[in-house]
């Protein structure tokens, strides 16, 4: 099974609002998902996040992949694979 560290998609109509969550790679981006790691808001100036750093170290220590933003959002936080 390939897990994979993104976002799902949260708020109303043109304000997302995302969740920082661990999924099977195969389910849909709103679908089931396994474990919600954090947060992320691009609607304030500037973008906040927050991210349980243990939780996204035990999952990369796991073998998951993070997606591109995710991997940003990593960086942002000092969190490194």
């Amino acid at each position: 099974m390939a897990v994979k560290i993104r976002l799902k998609r949260m708020g109303q109509k043109k304000v997302p609002f995302y969740r920082i969550i661990v999924a099977d790679s195969r389910s849909p981006r709103d679908g089931k998902f396994i474990e919600e790691i954090g947060t992320y808001n691009p609607n304030t100036d500037p973008s906040t996040f927050k991210v349980n750093e243990e939780l996204a170290k035990k999952w990369l220590a796991n073998g998951a992949q993070p997606t591109d933003v995710v991997s940003k959002i990593f960086k942002l936080a000092g969190i490194e694979k």
